[in-house]
């Protein structure tokens, strides 16, 4: 029996954390570098609108993705968690081989038969004259089905009807 959890194996637990690793670092590399910009150009009075204006929208989503990652590890975190709640089906104890008592046969158990195949006399029976069979009975008449002629008269039929 297989002991491993089933999210151990789960592509989209994993998938979760993956992008939420991935958002994480992204979002800080954003904020890290947009913010190192900003503060360079700003101290040393060469900041433009673009470097300050756009470095402030920039560093927000960047934290925006840093709070996104955050979120997705807690998630998967409580996935986690909730998990190990789940009852699993219990283990079944299987008795062990008692290696010593190998040889020893099982009184009870019939000695087998030998094989004898069948004679071809009792194997073959005689083909006899076909019965008409009841298809349908109602109470007002009987539905019969007539035999059907056996293959080897209706090939020799086809035969002379050819001829």
């Amino acid at each position: 029996m297989n002991t491993r959890p089933a999210l151990v194996r789960s592509i989209p637990f994993w998938a979760l954390i993956v992008a939420s690793l991935a958002s994480l670092a992204y979002g800080v590399s954003l904020v890290t570098d947009k913010i190192a910009v900003m503060t360079v150009t700003l101290t040393e009075g060469t900041a433009t609108g673009v470097e300050v204006y756009v470095g402030q929208s920039i560093a927000l989503l960047g934290s925006i993705l840093i709070g996104v990652g955050v979120l997705g590890l807690l998630i998967a975190l409580a996935i986690a968690a909730a998990s190990t709640l789940r009852a699993h089906p219990p283990v079944e104890v299987v008795e062990p081989i008692d290696w010593d008592n190998q040889d020893e046969v099982a009184v009870d158990a019939p000695a087998p038969a030998a094989y004898e195949p069948a004679s071809v006399d009792e194997v073959v029976e005689p083909v006899t004259e076909a019965e008409p069979v009841v298809v349908a009975e109602t109470a007002d008449e009987v539905i019969v089905a007539e035999p059907a002629e056996p293959a080897a008269e209706q090939a020799n039929g086809a035969e002379s009807s050819k001829s």
